[in-house]
């Protein structure tokens, strides 16, 4: 067609031969169909450009082959590898995704998946959700309506499908590293609001304790929201804090994006890492092992956390079990170039 217009079940009907009902047939592919007719209907869909509109489609057959994924930030590398382990599992089955970027908000991270529900997406996967809004019973409310799986975030006692990290014992060796290295004064760093870092930091204390090396803790909060959560605003904080005389001899940080943010403060203060810090991050994202010097890091396995949140919706949209599970995997100390033994 020379001008763009907007073509219609109606323009195939009429272009292929056919009645409105065949040609929703073939699209739908939901009733048996003559091959040379389908083969013809094809032809002229794509002679026409013609677009189903998949959100009527799916009012109709209570599918539309979308998936929505919620996420707190696009800007912390951890979670697009995470989406990529998800699309590429839900690709291969021919989905689509929708992606929402909740920038760390309670009331942003409820409107998106409103929003999701009324577009009839098939599934929603939420990667690292807003503690309150599991704890309030919000997402337990969703997943009586549609297949969903979480990524992470609080689930003590939450009747939801879960996917997650063992980041507990991930902080354990990455507190217990360090400590087995000399450190004595270990600084932690973390943001404002996150169930991930409320739980790294419970963990910072018990490690401590259990050591006998209470007498110094030293949390650095970099504040909250994406914007905060940045390496220059962790720069600018933790060079407070090493321009004190009796500052840490290491830092465990919530997250590598942080952990970059203390090894540009060091320099900046003329501190050698890890000749005077030793540094430990989490995540094992990319950039980790790009610095100099390499982060010593605890690995998430985000692309098979992904994968296997992916495999878990899929299972419940076939199914409909009704049933709620729990995926745990294992975390990796790897070490790297960041830290050092104290002589």
């Amino acid at each position: 067609m020379e001008d763009y217009m907007k073509v219609t079940i109606e323009d195939v009907a009429k272009e292929s031969g056919f009645s409105i009902t065949t040609v929703s047939r073939v699209i739908n592919n939901n009733y048996p169909v003559k091959d040379e007719t389908r083969k013809r209907v094809e032809e002229v869909i794509d002679k026409l450009n013609f677009h189903p509109n998949i959100l009527a489609r799916g009012l109709i057959n209570q599918r539309t082959d979308t998936v929505g994924i919620i996420v707190p930030s696009n800007t912390n590398l951890f979670f697009p590898i995470v989406v990529k382990g998800i699309d590429s599992v839900l690709r291969k089955k021919g989905y689509t995704i929708y992606l929402c970027d909740s920038d760390n908000n309670e009331e942003e991270e409820i409107r998106y998946a409103k929003s999701l529900l009324s577009r009839v997406v098939d599934g929603i996967i939420v990667i690292d959700p807003q503690t309150s809004n599991m704890k309030n019973g919000f997402y337990e409310g969703i997943s009586k309506e549609v297949p969903l799986v979480c990524i992470n975030g609080y689930n003590e006692g939450i009747d939801c499908n879960f996917v997650l990290n063992n980041e507990e014992t991930g902080a354990i060796e990455a507190m217990e590293y360090l400590i087995s290295l000399g450190h004595r004064k270990i600084a932690f760093v973390r943001g404002e609001k996150s169930y991930s870092y409320d739980l790294k930091e419970r963990v910072y204390n018990e490690v401590l304790d259990k050591h006998h090396y209470g007498e110094y803790k030293k949390v650095i909060n970099v504040g909250y929201g994406n914007k905060y959560n940045t390496v220059d605003t962790t720069m600018e904080t933790v060079e407070d804090v090493l321009n004190n005389d009796n500052h840490p001899t290491a830092f465990f940080a919530c997250n590598d994006i942080m952990a970059l943010g203390v090894l540009n403060a060091c320099k900046r203060a003329e501190l050698n890492v890890p000749g005077d810090i030793s540094v430990v991050g989490f995540d094992n994202i990319i950039i980790s092992n790009l610095t100099e010097p390499k982060i010593t890091t605890v690995d998430q396995n985000m692309y098979e956390l992904g994968e296997n949140a992916a495999q878990m919706l899929l299972k419940h949209i076939d199914k409909h079990t009704g049933k709620s599970e729990r995926i745990v995997l294992n975390t990796k100390l790897i070490i790297r170039d960041s830290c050092k033994k104290i002589t």
